[in-house]
């Protein structure tokens, strides 16, 4: 697979919502950075395949929308706009970017850019009030 390829795939498998159909895409030495407050990484694929379960549990049809995608080479960046039931009940759309680095057909390096205020206005009524006091609505 090219590393435009490896990086539609790895995408498009968190629709499966099957942990290890995601993981399939990714190194054991995989580092994987998240820059949102909210976000979380973690190092190893091991480790990445434990937490996906809750990670997809928490995002019931969970969809990236591929808006653009940049390659050089190795270097991909995803633009994208993810869709998902929040704990099964409320919908959200949050738009991002990864950040991917491919070597021999998986994901060594993936950094996640995106707008945690922007998820919990969507979630939570006490953050989407506090929030709107700065400006910040949806």
């Amino acid at each position: 697979m090219t590393p435009e390829e490896t990086a539609r795939a790895y995408l498009g498998a968190f629709k499966t919502g099957d942990p290890t159909k995601i993981a399939d895409y990714v190194s054991d030495n995989f580092v994987n950075e998240h820059t949102a407050a909210l976000g979380s990484g973690c190092v190893s694929k091991e480790t990445y395949l434990q937490r996906l379960p809750g990670f997809l549990a928490d995002m019931v049809d969970l969809d990236y929308e591929i808006e653009d995608l940049m390659v050089d080479g190795e270097r991909i960046a995803a633009f994208y706009r993810m869709t998902a039931r929040w704990q099964g009940k409320q919908l959200i759309a949050v738009r991002g970017v990864q950040r991917l680095v491919v070597n021999d057909g998986l994901i060594q390096h993936r950094t996640d850019y995106w707008d945690s205020a922007a998820f919990l206005i969507q979630v939570n009524s006490t953050a989407r009030l506090a929030l709107a006091s700065f400006g910040i609505e949806t």
